[in-house]
This record gives C-alpha cells, structure tokens and sequence, in this order.
C-alpha cells in the first residue's frame, strides 16, 4: 500500500472523498483544507491538530506514525525492542516472488565495455556480488517528461520511492567494498533516499552542483542546483582522486577574483582543493552537442570530475541509467572498463561511439584546466601583466627568507 491515503487509512477511512473529510472535519473541528494537506502530501499532524486526531479516534502517535510510513528514531528504538515479535508477524504475511527476469540482449561492446538493452534491474541480477568499482545512476526524475519508451515518469511518490530504493539495493549488492556510489537527481528526492543509504553504506558528500535550466517558479527559491550523493561501501574508499582547481581569474585581464592575501606564498601549485559546491559544470543545452531530443543531458565535465575521482585506470564502472550514454562515453576514453544498460533505444549511444574524436578533443581541453593553480595559457598572460604566479611568489618568499637569515 505504500502510504498512499496513509493519514485517512489511519483513522479507519479507505477512500479520499469529500464525504471522508467532512466526516474528519466534524469530528475533529480540523479544517477540511488543512486535512486534505495532511493526506497528499503525507504529513504528520503536529500541535493541537495530532492531540486532537490521537484522542477522538482512540490512536497513539506511534501508530499514526507506522500507518503513515514516517520512521524517527524514537520509533526506530521501539521497532529493535519488538525486532523478533515484528519479524514473527511479517514471516506470517511474506509472499515469496518469484522473480522472472526479461531476456537481456548486448547492444553494443568495446575492447573495454558492453551495453545491454533492457531493465537495470534485470540487468543488475545478473551482475556478481561485489564486483563493480564505481556506479553512477543518473535515473528519471519522475516529473513526467516523455521518454521514447514511453515509461511514465510521473507514477506515485511512494512508487517512486520504492523503485528508486530496488535499484539502490542492487547497485549496493555489485558494488566492491570501498567502491564509490554516486546517484545524480533533484535534492526532493536524494533526501529521502539518503535515510535508506546511511544504513547501508558510508557517507562521503552531498555535492551541490549549480545548474540553472530554467525561470524562478512562484512561490519557492530559485531551484539552481542537482543534486550529487556520494557514499563509499564500507569504511574507506579504495581511490580517492580529486582534481585540483585552478584560480579563478578574470577572462579578460586576467587579474585575481578573490584576494588571497599574504597567504600566496602557501598555495599549491598544483591548484585549489576541490569542494564540495560545484559551479563550474555547464549545462549541455546547444543543438550542437545535444545527442537526444527533449532530454537534459549530463556534462562531459561531471563524468569526468566524478570518474577522476573515484576510480582508477582499468577499474570497471556500472551505470544503470544509460540515457545518451555519457558515463560510457568518457569510461572509454579514460580507459576504464564499463557495464551499461539502457531501457530506451540504443542507436544514440552505439552511434556516438563511431566517432570519439570531438568528445576527446573536449575532454583533453577540460583537463589542461585541471592540476594547475594557473594553467598555461593563462600563466602567461598573468607574468605579461606582472601579475603574481605561484612560482613567482615562492621564489620571492624564499628570497626574503634568506635574506633574514
């Protein structure tokens, strides 16, 4: 049942009808619009309202809490002290699947990767137990947008919720202990699968990245960034690799943005930590380099970033939402190995890999940005101007240095 209707059905109502919240209303001189809230979106009545519910339909919090699907801590105590007694009940009521899996044909393979067509959960069974070293899932957004499959992407929260959660159990399943799990979606929705991780993995970061697609909507902040989770699976990760950022500059003289004081003489040469905002990664909007019509794509950049990050050369990545095949893209041309699958059509995909020679001249242009606190061409321009450069500002403390002593 999920909890659709989770707040009436506690309360002993079974259908969300006019008559149903007029009878609530009556009883409990709760407003009809406010009762109406608290069903659709789930929510559980605080103050006056939850005194006055728990006493007129004879219930405790902790009930109305279970019917409704919405699990604290004080609950979670609750449930472990009655562990074996719950359990005792679910055996009763268990209703064993017996799964059948669709058959799953290779669309396409490389030297270093294979691309199957079809459900990521079938896909995913047949993938071994602790085998893979990084996932990267980039699934639908269930905002109801057209998919060529014709999927819906626009079912119930609590449909939503559980299938995200199946595919998550599965990618935790295959991944190695100490492999990187990365899930790329709204921040509504990483929310509410973060509780389920925490329980099963180890937090590394919530990555805010900043994307701004669209006009503010009314009524709510301007919504300007995705979401990136990323947890590890066990204590520590097997590779951890983050690029070093340049510093920013100004385009066009090529002077520093932000002041780094007396403290220039201790930066890296190498660049600026990496951390855990991101404002640099574009949206892939232009016709030019969009590969699937009516969809958002994800940026060469990202899959780099992420990819140089938590993995290693021939390491093998899995990514179970294909889309325009990104993450296999950029797998290939850092040679690592990658598993795909996609339930749409994979002509965009196999078709993309006839010719990597623009994607790598991008790729190559991103990273001769990456490592350096300032890069070449802009280096130069900088010791035109008489500008200060890591070396030239390391070499006149040291000079200062020595003259003291």
């Amino acid at each position: 049942m999920g909890y659709s209707n989770g707040f009436i059905s506690s309360l002993g109502y079974y259908e969300a009808t006019a008559k149903t919240f007029s009878d609530i209303c009556k009883k409990t001189s709760i407003p009809t619009k406010i009762l109406k809230y608290y069903n659709s979106k789930n929510i559980l009545p605080s103050g006056n309202d939850l005194d006055i519910i728990c006493d007129k339909y004879e219930i405790t919090e902790d009930y109305l809490k279970l019917k409704m699907g919405i699990i604290d801590y004080s609950l979670i105590e609750k449930l472990q002290y009655n562990a074996k007694k719950i359990n005792e009940e679910i055996e009763k009521t268990n209703i064993k699947e017996n799964k059948k899996f669709n058959d799953i044909k290779i669309v396409f393979d490389t030297d270093k990767g294979i691309l199957y067509q079809g459900d990521c959960l079938d896909v995913m069974a047949g993938i071994q137990s602790d085998s893979i070293d990084m996932i990267f899932a980039d699934p639908p957004f269930n905002l109801d947008k057209l998919y060529p499959s014709a999927m819906n992407d626009k079912i119930k929260e609590e449909e939503y919720i559980k299938w995200s959660e199946s595919w998550i159990k599965e990618c935790i399943r295959i991944l190695k202990p100490g492999g990187s799990f990365f899930t790329w979606n709204l921040p509504q929705w990483n929310s509410r699968f973060s509780g389920l991780l925490h329980g099963r993995m180890t937090f590394r970061h919530w990555i805010a990245t900043d994307i701004k697609y669209s006009m503010p909507i009314k009524g709510r902040l301007y919504p300007s960034h995705y979401s990136l989770l990323y947890y590890i699976k066990g204590e520590k990760a097997n590779v951890f690799n983050a690029d070093r950022m340049a510093a920013q500059v100004c385009p066009k003289c090529f002077f520093d943005i932000k002041d780094y004081g007396g403290h220039k003489h201790k930066m890296n040469p190498l660049g600026i930590s990496l951390t855990d905002v991101w404002s640099d990664i574009p949206p892939v909007r232009h016709q030019k380099y969009k590969k699937r019509e009516g969809s958002n794509e994800l940026s060469i950049k990202l899959l780099d970033r992420i990819i140089e990050l938590s993995t290693n050369e021939n390491d093998v990545i899995f990514d179970p939402f294909g889309g325009a095949g990104t993450t296999y893209v950029v797998a290939e041309m850092k040679n690592r190995r990658w598993l795909g699958c996609e339930i749409d059509s994979c002509d965009i995909i196999s078709d993309r890999f006839a010719d990597l020679n623009d994607e790598k001249r991008y790729l190559n242009e991103i990273r001769s940005n990456y490592n350096n606190l300032f890069p070449p061409k802009i280096k130069t321009e900088r010791e035109k101007r008489g500008l200060w450069t890591a070396e030239s500002v390391k070499k006149k403390h040291e000079e200062k240095h020595s003259i003291k002593n």
